[in-house]
């Protein structure tokens, strides 16, 4: 959490969410109508609880290059990545969303996760020529989806996605600024499309144990060309010579249940509701299209076919990490 509430949550029909995205508003009031505004690529979602840090210095991209899972040392102006910190023994400790400007890397973070991120690359420095600053209480993030026509004037730095972008924007321009981006859309509204994309994050698809493997990152946050970089070996070695312990797979959800499974929720097979729990859900939300959908991490070698159990609901799975 950043510490404060979004000035808007003052918006009309704004309803504060709860746990790891407290401090910005869950919906406005219309959850499925929200949804169809992002997907039609009308409106705004509010990220301003997520942490922002900035590194600038001659050396800055070079010293990320030997930190991260991603190849940055040659990262053009305004092309927009994401990248992971590992721990030695290759588990995921750390996300970074981030996007160079040419003279400054902007990067955002989990909600209270950059004091902890900063630290660590504070004692990384050693000789670089870079300046690593929090910079959550000057900047927030605000997502625009994919074809919004909105203004990006304003904003300090800009990630294009395929999906949309993500703009850092001055903290104490944020009521100003998001006044033109259009309709306001809940983090609720924004996590059923992430939930729809199959997109990991950290603390809800990862726990103490998550190697990047079995949740998708390799496709979009690991360089597997590249080492230098804490847990490389790890990685390496799964990717060329081993299968993960676990994957990520999609739910469908039984829609006739009145409430969602949440995060923790044990997984089992449909057909022996009793037994032992082969994995557990890590997300969940009611699409506008879909109805209710998880994401969830079972053991590798559940059958892809396999019906499922996410406590009481039956779920029937999506492949997204092939076993």
């Amino acid at each position: 959490m950043t510490g404060t509430k979004s000035p808007l949550l003052a918006l009309p029909g704004a309803v504060p969410a709860e746990g790891p995205d407290e401090g910005v508003a869950a919906h406005y009031g219309d959850i499925f109508r929200e949804q169809r505004r992002l997907a039609a690529g009308e409106g705004f979602v509010d990220l301003s609880h997520r942490g922002v840090l900035t590194v600038t210095g001659a050396d800055r991209l070079s010293w990320l290059h030997l930190l991260l899972t991603q190849h940055v040392s040659q990262l053009p102006p305004q092309q927009a990545t994401e990248a992971l910190i590992l721990s030695p023994n290759g588990h995921v400790e750390h996300a970074l969303y981030l996007v160079d400007d040419g003279s400054t890397v902007w990067a955002h973070v989990e909600p209270g996760t950059q004091a902890a991120l900063i630290a660590y690359l504070e004692s990384m420095k050693f000789f670089y020529r870079v300046e690593v600053k929090d910079a959550t209480a000057e900047y927030a993030v605000v997502h625009l989806p994919h074809g919004s026509t909105a203004s990006l004037e304003g904003a300090a730095a800009v990630r294009e996605l395929p999906y949309g972008r993500d703009l850092f924007v001055p903290r104490a321009e944020l009521a100003k600024l998001a006044a033109g981006y259009g309709p306001a859309a809940g983090i609720w509204a924004y996590e059923a499309l992430r939930i729809e994309a199959h997109r990991p994050r950290l603390g809800f698809e990862t726990d103490h144990r998550t190697i990047p493997h079995e949740v998708d990152w390799l496709t979009s946050a690991v360089h597997l060309q590249k080492g230098c970089y804490r847990g490389q070996e790890t990685v390496a070695r799964v990717h060329n010579l081993g299968r993960p312990p676990r994957r990520l797979v999609f739910l469908h959800l039984d829609g006739l249940e009145e409430t969602l499974p949440p995060h923790g929720t044990e997984v089992r097979l449909a057909s022996d509701p009793d037994g032992r729990a082969l994995g557990f859900v890590t997300s969940s939300a009611r699409h506008h299209e879909l109805g209710p959908i998880a994401l969830a991490i079972v053991k590798r070698n559940v059958p892809v076919d396999a019906p499922l159990l996410a406590g009481t609901v039956p779920a029937a799975q999506e492949v997204v990490v092939p076993q």
